[in-house]
């Protein structure tokens, strides 16, 4: 015992000198599990495993040591001994202050008497929380989590999974600042999130941006920051700086405890190349758990700037915007290499990837760079108290004392639960039979959102169909007459994956093709993408747009089911599908019927919708290769009269999105104008608008192609298909349109009523010998001849390539139209 309180006291003593430079841990707790002896890493003292035997309770030990050499490092030496468990068994620390703790699992398999620690399958609980279910591996691994502890006890529990065992390597449990992690965090799309203080925590990712690997030795709390390198996504547009020199902690900020200066004097920023046009983002993407929100915590230090006010940036995470015009010399008291750090807590995880990504701001004119210097991607725990996404084990052990109320407060929910459902299946069955007594057990439902006077028709699976009047053709399918069209979600009947889920072919009895989209769980998109969807396009009927058949929400499903596309996706002709390559003419019909039915939304209705996703993908093709508008998931109403702009969080793809929207948050009809214009460049070239695998120069459609066209050399590029069969006149005109379609503003960018005409007279171009005139084929004239466009009525569906209403033009010959149209003579 008089050994085991020197070595107690000199621990003590050795944490005093660590971290005299910053927090003071009033609880360290450093094992080395398995060992006999001591061991010193960064400086902190691992105890012996065999003086730490009051804090263990277990059934049997099992102390192994690996053969072979140690190596020669501190950490090697760390894993070279292990403490075996063959049954629960429990370590039991006296807390001397309630707060965050640190708790670290070390682990490190190797076989020992015939343990095969590598096939070991275990959980660990501590705190009331599951840090790991079902936990195994075959490498080194160090697990970290950080958990509020509210009483004088804290039990970490190890349980062997059935007829296996558990290992562990060293285990510490140390004492935070209730300073590192504050209560509340912004919330992202919007609001803050509250209650960070009560949750647990699962360290995922902690990024050096820019620097070295910055080992624990060299961290005030004995954290390891890993380099960025392996997560950036496109290397080339990034660079690295380093001026630790530079870093200055400033009374009231970030200090030494939030990262250390070997962090902030780092960084990764645009690779700009001296080039004040540039114009693009630096990504770095990381694996995460689906299932859980994440915190997420940007550290930012302007190591970059010669003085203050010349730095400004944006942030995103994903498709949302994070943060817009960042200055980091306001957020930093006006102080050049001041560490700021900015925390945002993320919506539930449905993808296993996040990206981060920082791009420049340059509305102010200032040079264009963005810069990262570190990030933390921290897991939070479910709402069933579990860090590992499985709820099977349960968190014995809680801090101060046995869990027994918890559990029986559970079975006693469970059982409620189960006999309330019972009830409500017994209250459906008889509900169900009393229906079927009427002769209206399977009838469809309609979704009531618009009313009206109803209509039946027959099916397969119903006596009588509900239609409503206001929808025109829309019906709630059961379950099983979609299982029945798409014989039971055939995997071979897969035509398309997106956002919302797997699209499916499928054929209803009566020989009717269908495109069956079912939403998947983990999707982005959900319930309001879902809802947005049937309600747009339950207002809308228009040849140019895709029909909405129905949809089912039986059985927590969400499917929409819309008329089949045979030629499916305008995409899939025109580069990686092997598909034959389509003709100018068709290319410009199909561009000419994309854009009547976005005109036809901007303009159609009451209020003006905008689509917000507007890309080759969206645009689906029959077996006329007639081009239909698809996908209304993320389709917005417009401003209102007194209004020039809708403010929403940004959504669309990228490479499509309206820079001037993904600035501002403001949306305009102008932003379906500006993806159009990328996809109308996309037809001409045939590759993708983003293509990481290109020269920089390349990578981005829309700025590329761009270049070209202002030097008068579009042809240069073009689809290599198309070489020699465009008439110059047409491709200038297409040129010139899609040029006007990307205007920096929104502003100077074209209605697409005036992109639909230059497309028509793009095709006229194609079609007749014009006799050549500069200023009659301009782009100035764009815009000319609108007023016949935006004649266009919600019921007209059926206007040809050379069909425009006219009625409502005041001064312009009709014969001169009529000539020019049918002539196909330009103006």
């Amino acid at each position: 015992m008089m050994r085991a309180g020197a070595v107690l006291f000199l621990v003590w003593v050795l944490a005093i000198s660590r971290f005299s430079d910053g927090y003071y841990p009033r609880d360290s707790y450093l094992i080395d599990c398995g060992s006999s002896s001591n061991t010193t890493v960064g400086g902190r003292v691992f105890v012996a495993d065999s003086l730490t035997l009051k804090l263990l309770s277990t059934s049997l030990n099992v102390l192994a040591r690996a053969s072979g050499s140690a190596g020669s490092s501190d950490v090697s030496q760390l894993y070279q001994t292990a403490r075996i468990f063959t049954s629960t068994s429990t370590y039991t620390f006296s807390i001397s202050q309630g707060g965050r703790h640190w708790i670290r699992l070390h682990f490190a398999p190797f076989d020992f008497n015939g343990y095969k620690m590598s096939m070991a399958n275990f959980a660990v609980s501590a705190g009331g929380f599951v840090l790991l279910s079902d936990f195994s591996t075959t490498s080194t691994v160090m697990k970290e989590f950080s958990l509020n502890v509210t009483s004088g006890t804290l039990r970490v529990i190890i349980t062997p999974s059935s007829n296996s065992i558990a290992f562990l390597n060293a285990l510490e449990v140390v004492s935070l600042s209730d300073t590192l992690i504050q209560d509340s965090a912004s919330l992202l799309p919007s609001g803050k999130y509250q209650g960070l203080l009560q949750t647990a925590i699962e360290t995922v990712w902690r990024i050096n941006m820019g620097g070295p690997t910055v080992s624990s030795g060299n961290d005030t709390l004995s954290r390891t920051w890993i380099p960025d390198q392996s997560f950036i996504v496109s290397h080339n547009l990034a660079t690295n700086s380093s001026n630790i020199g530079a870093v200055n902690y400033v009374s009231g900020g970030p200090t030494p405890d939030t990262a250390p200066s070997t962090v902030y004097g780092t960084c990764t920023e645009m690779n700009s190349a001296g080039n004040p046009n540039s114009n693009f983002n630096v990504t770095w993407e990381f694996d995460v758990n689906v299932g859980f929100q994440h915190l997420v915590r940007f550290h930012f230090c302007d190591i970059v700037s010669k003085a203050l006010n010349q730095l400004y940036f944006n942030v995103y995470m994903d498709t949302s915007s994070v943060v817009t015009d960042l200055d980091l010399s306001t957020l930093s008291f006006n102080v050049l290499g001041a560490p700021y750090y900015l925390d945002l807590v993320t919506s539930i995880s449905a993808s296993n990837k996040m990206r981060v990504i920082v791009g420049p701001y340059t509305a102010n004119g200032a040079y264009p760079n963005a810069i990262l210097n570190g990030l933390e991607i921290m897991k939070l725990n479910n709402s069933v108290g579990s860090l590992s996404g499985d709820t099977g084990v349960s968190p014995s052990g809680g801090a101060g004392g046995n869990n027994t109320g918890v559990i029986v407060g559970v079975v006693v929910g469970v059982l409620c639960s189960v006999i309330f459902a019972g009830f409500i299946l017994l209250y459906c069955r008889r509900r169900q039979q009393r229906l079927a007594s009427q002769g209206l057990s399977k009838s469809w439902i309609p979704l009531s959102t618009n009313g009206g006077t109803s209509h039946t028709m027959g099916s397969k699976y119903s006596n009588g169909t509900t239609i409503t009047v206001a929808s025109n053709l829309w019906y709630r399918f059961q379950f099983v007459a979609v299982q029945d069209a798409t014989n039971n979600f055939d995997e071979s009947w897969v035509i398309g994956i997106g956002g919302f889920g797997k699209v499916y072919r499928g054929e209803f009895v009566d020989g009717t093709k269908v495109a069956v989209k079912r939403g998947n769980v983990h999707s982005q998109q959900g319930l309001a993408e879902f809802r947005t969807e049937i309600e747009m396009l339950s207002q809308f009927r228009h040849r140019h747009l895709v029909s909405l058949i129905g949809y089912c929400d039986e059985k927590n499903e969400m499917i929409l089911i819309y008329e089949y596309m045979e030629n499916g996706t305008l995409k899939s002709h025109l580069y990686g599908s092997g598909l034959p390559s389509l003709s100018w003419k068709e290319r410009l019909e199909i561009c000419i019927g994309a854009a009547r039915g976005l005109h036809y939304l901007h303009t159609g209705y009451a209020k003006a919708v905008i689509h917000r996703d507007v890309k080759s993908a969206n645009i689906l093709l029959d077996e006329n290769l007639m081009a239909k508008v698809a996908d209304f998931g993320l389709s917005k109403t417009g401003p209102e009269i007194d209004q020039t702009h809708v403010s929403t969080a940004v959504k669309g793809s990228f490479g499509y999105l309206d820079p001037e929207y993904f600035r501002r948050q403001q949306l305009t009809e102008k932003s379906d104008v500006y993806s159009f214009g990328v996809v109308l460049l996309e037809v001409l070239c045939a590759r993708p608008v983003i293509d990481l695998t290109l020269p920089r120069e390349k990578v981005n459609l829309a700025e590329w192609a761009m270049k070209w066209q202002k030097k008068g050399q579009l042809v240069q590029i073009i689809d290599p298909t198309l070489v020699g069969k465009i008439k110059p006149d047409s491709l200038r005109k297409y040129g010139e349109t899609a040029e006007k379609c990307l205007a920096d503003f929104g502003v100077d960018r074209p209605s697409m009523g005036d992109v639909l005409w230059n497309l028509e007279y793009a095709l006229q171009l194609q079609e007749a010998v014009i006799p050549g005139d500069p200023e009659e084929n301009s782009a100035n004239m764009i815009g000319e001849l609108s007023p016949l466009v935006n004649n266009f009525s919600r019921e007209d569906t059926s206007i040809s390539t050379t069909q425009f209403e006219v009625s409502s033009v005041d001064d312009l010959s009709m014969s001169k139209v009529f000539s020019q149209l049918v002539k196909s003579e330009g103006r």
